[in-house]
């Protein structure tokens, strides 16, 4: 939907590519469904679920065995996004790296985009 042609929607780092294979090989799911919903204290949170069945209208991207559908609502918001999976001493899981926020709460759970004529102007927004 808001593609360029040659470029995929979001990028996957190799630790990413490596947990999203692994967890879909070990659940036996076709995938993860990444998108975007409305809470948090800057407005907008993502969100991530396994899912058994490819929605027709998401845009998937596949590399290396892994597999992301970014849901129709969520395609404009997340173009350009470098998706990456740290651990660390405390914590493990999925980090964003979003061109398209304007602005991130402190414990970086919800997040604000640039608002559409922004994303537009920057070549973002189809």
């Amino acid at each position: 939907m808001f593609s360029i042609p040659g470029k995929q929607a979001v990028t996957l780092t190799p630790a990413a590519r490596a947990a999203i294979a692994r967890l879909m090989e070990d659940g036996g799911k076709k995938g993860l469904r990444i998108g975007v919903k409305k809470g948090g204290c800057a407005g907008m949170e993502y969100t991530m679920d396994y899912v058994d069945e490819i929605d027709p209208h998401d845009e998937v991207v596949e590399d290396g065995g892994a597999r992301v559908m970014i849901a129709p609502m969520a395609q404009m918001f997340l173009f350009g996004t470098e998706i990456d999976y740290e651990t660390s001493l405390l914590e493990a899981g999925f980090k964003f790296r979003n061109p398209n926020v304007a602005d991130a709460c402190g414990c970086g759970e919800s997040i604000k985009f640039k608002d559409v004529e922004e994303l537009a102007a920057e070549g973002r927004a189809g």
